[in-house]
């Protein structure tokens, strides 16, 4: 299908001006309402991916200490180990059916909702939420090493969409939404809302808008409000008090990042690397694999089931410099990295954001460690810690500002804002020098290229691009811009105002440019407009 591109004739730039100079009250007053009107169905949103989180963060921690309770009656008596097995069998079949019937519940989530949002794929949104549930559940009870952040981002995705669509919101409107409601989740699963809005930016949106950026700030602040209400003003990995370094400790960050970017990059390819082993055999039995190779772990190693908060904490919690401690933390790194990549590459439905924050952390340790033993004050081990754990992050996703920003909201401090983000973009100068793609992006890709029938674009799609300072379009005539082919301009945002596409309309940077072009056709125009846009 072709679209022409055509402009409806509107009145020019200047009769626009002149059009709000004659009445700026009531102008400014459409606008702000409009605003308002999206930033209250946004925290509307929040209230509601507030509850869905704090019921999923719930199940999933229930579900974990069953499971190191489970464990541990089976070392007491191993014959139990034999029904346990068959469980396994039965669930692991039971999550393959699920995932195969809903593919956009496999895996984090958070590349789903960045295809939905970027790429204009579309999500089940109840399905979703089935799936998300009681796939979570089934495999926390067995201890699988998975995150349950990714999956509350995608849970906040699925429930902004449906209240969108309750309420009949065009497809701008849903985007924002959706992309809202995914950073809500984010925040209700830290207690973080600050990196909840910097991620609906960052990383989901990918670019800047004022109006993502009011309606996630509304979602996260909701959404944040619910969760604190459930389970206090403390974050999820609630940080001790840590010392603050010295100027001269702060070149300790840089090969702190070194090491970091080294781990974050090497998750990469493990986690990728164990996605495609898994594709080589019958889909039905990737989740089966996973819940086998869970049960030596839990018998042998039970610190490394579940997400990692307790890893978390036993690894910035280091106050000593001993070789038995140093050891222990480092087979507890090996084992977290292959587990997770055994437990995620099975296609299972949870994420990985928190099993990264856990291995960094423990890299960290043991970088300090490091440091300590040739001479430095024990003190700085657990600020290793938490650096190394933005800078892994920071590697792996290359997310570099919401690393930052959840890492000092856990900590609680704005101290150590300066070593952390050093360590943070060392790590991430070594991630792009060793050329390793950002994971959600390559997962994004992976999903899109197995599930091509299953979730193609819808005829048409709407997106909008912020035009940014500087850009080939700033500062030219609507009409003189040579758009994607078969796209068509239907809507133009400047701050407050919704103005006509009219050809003879000038571009100002910071506008917003709303384009309506094929499914079919979104990636090409994407990168049209990232050529003309930034």
């Amino acid at each position: 299908m072709r679209l022409n591109l055509s402009w409806r004739k509107g009145p020019s730039a200047d009769e626009k001006d002149q059009d709000h100079r004659s009445d700026p009250v009531q102008a400014i007053s459409r606008g702000r309402s409009s605003r308002w009107l999206v930033a209250l169905r946004a925290a509307c949103c929040g209230l509601l991916v507030g509850v869905l989180v704090v019921l999923y963060r719930q199940g999933i921690g229930y579900g974990t200490r069953f499971a190191r309770w489970a464990y541990a009656q089976m070392r007491d008596q191993p014959l139990l180990i034999l029904p346990w097995l068959l469980a396994a069998l039965l669930v692991g079949l039971t999550l393959a059916w699920m995932v195969r019937r809903v593919p956009m519940a496999s895996g984090s989530g958070i590349p789903q909702v960045e295809g939905v949002v970027i790429h204009g794929m579309r999500m089940p949104a109840l399905p979703v939420l089935g799936v998300r549930f009681l796939g979570g559940l089934a495999c926390g009870m067995f201890g699988l090493s998975l995150g349950r952040e990714g999956p509350s981002v995608q849970i906040g995705a699925a429930g902004s969409q449906l209240v969108s669509r309750g309420l009949r919101r065009d497809r701008v409107e849903e985007t924002c939404l959706v992309t809202s409601g995914a950073a809500a989740g984010l925040s209700a699963a830290f207690n973080a809302p600050l990196s909840g809005m910097v991620f609906a930016l960052e990383e989901i949106h990918r670019s800047f808008s004022p109006m993502i950026l009011l309606s996630a700030a509304m979602a996260c602040l909701s959404a944040d409000f619910i969760a604190k209400n459930r389970f206090g003003l403390r974050p999820v990995l609630d940080f001790t008090a840590m010392p603050q370094l010295t100027i001269a400790q702060y070149l300790l960050m840089i090969p702190l990042g070194l090491v970091a970017g080294l781990v974050g990059a090497a998750m990469n390819r493990l986690l990728l690397g164990a996605q495609s082993l898994y594709s080589h055999l019958p889909s039905k039995l990737g989740p089966v694999i996973s819940l086998f190779l869970a049960l030596p772990v839990g018998l042998l190693l039970p610190a490394v089931l579940g997400g990692g908060e307790d890893l978390i904490g036993k690894a910035e919690g280091v106050r000593e410099v001993a070789w038995s401690v140093g050891v222990n933390l480092l087979v507890l790194l090996l084992v977290k990295m292959l587990f997770t990549a055994t437990s995620f590459g099975s296609g299972a439905p949870g994420g990985i954001f928190m099993p990264i924050l856990a291995v960094g952390t423990l890299t960290g340790s043991l970088c300090g460690m490091g440091a300590a033993a040739l001479g430095m004050p024990v003190r700085i081990i657990p600020v290793c810690a938490v650096c190394a754990m933005a800078g892994t992050l920071t590697a792996s996703v290359k997310a570099p500002i919401t690393s930052i920003l959840l890492t000092v909201e856990m900590s609680g401090s704005l101290v150590h804002m300066l070593p952390v983000a050093l360590c943070a973009f060392t790590a991430l100068m070594v991630s792009d020098l060793l050329r390793v793609e950002p994971i959600y992006e390559a997962l994004l890709e992976r999903y899109r290229r197995g599930h091509v029938p299953d979730d193609q674009a819808p005829d048409r799609v709407t997106v909008e691009f912020p035009i940014e300072h500087g850009s080939p379009a700033a500062g030219r005539l609507l009409g003189q811009v040579p758009w994607p082919h078969g796209c068509a301009v239907v809507g133009l945002r400047r701050g407050e105002h919704r103005l006509i596409p009219a050809g003879d309309l000038r571009l100002l940077a910071g506008d917003g440019v709303i384009l309506l072009c094929p499914g079919d056709c979104l990636d090409q125009a994407r990168q049209v407009m990232e050529g003309l846009c930034r």
